[in-house]
């Protein structure tokens, strides 16, 4: 093992399944947290059983699962009619398929279990005020540069710092996110003021023209998360804003009532832009490497993005364990793994928002009927290559299926 810590910068779900990951191996690692205390601003988090996988190569299948709403269906409604497209059978035949369940979770409650998990790690330092804002390299070794003007060193510096990652902007200058052109405002409603016809154990998308709204139960099903889209072309890029009523409602006008209801007992909504960037070849620069979302940032429309950092997390730790000697080698190894695999969830989060979740018109109807003809079997068949195999996964079988 190297001599010098390696150096985690970002405390988020991504940066904390890293060190955990590197701990169980033996290495030791210093997290550097920006804000005053370890926690995650958000509401509901889809997990795929590429999550859970993940989650038990990092012994914290039962802790995840503990807080977990095991959903029975992926549902899809047509926002504009009110009627079923179609939906998924998620219970028993689905989790013998794939040999772990799809589920959805507080993202908070998920944080808190990294968190605690990294706490009893004696190999773990967790700092706060830690603002990073670059990084340098001598040799065999990496400092991360806070604001304060602390250098802190190890033999790896990891860029876990999110969509506007600093360590990302030193690395490969590629400018300022893409703003996608979608809104998104999110709220919590308490169970009993959810519709009563609409309380199902599903994830439902009501897909409607530029415009869709999602649902589920969390917390035990003491709340339901709500996150509604619209297509409304915002000039700049900001997070959590908090917006009226009036405004969140400006962007389903068209949608059908029973929609519209479940929008009107939203309370204290707030707004995020969608952002993304192009995937890219250079996640890697001598000792420091890029992780989650600084890597491959994604739109939420394939619910991957938390699924893909911790993959990330282990994938990396297992090349620096094979490599402990040559962490540059071991960097890119882990880079060459994960490279196609991102890429690929990324291009489809963004054309699973153009051709299922905004269409209008013929293309909404092609999408009902491409949707409704797609078996169980044809659904399952089409995400093995992500449900099955959360690591070196076959890209180019999927690649192909998707005409890529």
């Amino acid at each position: 093992m190297p001599n010098d810590p390696i150096i985690v910068s970002g405390g988020g779900i991504g940066g904390l399944a890293t060190a955990l990951a590197l701990a169980q191996r033996r290495f030791r690692v210093i997290v550097l947290e920006r804000a005053a205390r370890y926690q995650e601003i958000g509401a509901g988090i889809q997990l795929g059983p590429n999550a859970f996988h993940a989650f038990d190569k990092l012994k914290l299948g039962d802790a995840a699962r503990s807080i977990a709403v095991f959903i029975d269906k992926l549902r899809l409604m047509d926002a504009i009619t009110a009627e079923e497209i179609t939906h998924v059978d998620l219970t028993e035949r689905f989790r013998k398929r794939f040999g772990n369940p799809y589920a959805v979770v507080h993202r908070g409650d998920l944080h808190g279990v990294f968190v605690r998990a990294c706490q009893v790690e004696a190999g773990i330092d967790l700092r706060t005020d830690c603002d990073v804002v670059g990084y340098e390299q001598d040799g065999g070794s990496a400092s991360a540069l806070l604001r304060s003007g602390e250098r802190i060193t190890g033999s790896a510096l990891i860029g876990a710092d999110g969509l506007r990652s600093r360590i990302r902007q030193q690395m490969v200058n590629d400018g300022p996110p893409r703003v996608a052109g979608h809104t998104t405002y999110r709220s919590v409603i308490p169970t009993e003021q959810m519709p009563e016809d609409l309380r199902w154990n599903a994830a439902t998308l009501w897909a409607g023209a530029k415009c869709h709204l999602v649902h589920y139960p969390l917390s035990g099903w003491k709340v339901f998360n709500l996150a509604i889209t619209c297509h409304n072309d915002p000039s700049e890029a900001f997070a959590a804003r908090p917006v009226t009523h009036e405004e969140v409602m400006e962007g389903f006008k068209e949608v059908h009532p029973r929609a519209q209801a479940i929008i009107h007992h939203g309370k204290d909504w707030k707004a995020w832009v969608t952002c993304d960037r192009n995937p890219i070849e250079r996640w890697v620069d001598g000792c420091v490497a890029l992780l989650g979302d600084a890597a491959h940032p994604m739109l939420q429309y394939f619910a991957q993005g938390a699924c893909m950092a911790l993959e990330d997390a282990i994938c990396l730790a297992e090349k620096l364990s094979d490599r402990p000697d040559n962490i540059a080698a071991a960097l890119q190894d882990y880079r060459s793994e994960r490279l196609l695999r991102t890429a690929l969830v990324q291009l489809q989060s963004r054309e699973l928002g153009d051709h299922v979740y905004h269409p209008s018109g013929v293309h909404a109807l092609l999408r009902n009927q491409m949707m409704r003809d797609m078996s169980f079997e044809k659904f399952c068949e089409s995400m093995s290559w992500l449900y099955e195999a959360p690591f070196a996964s076959s890209v180019q079988q999927a690649g192909t299926r998707i005409g890529i």
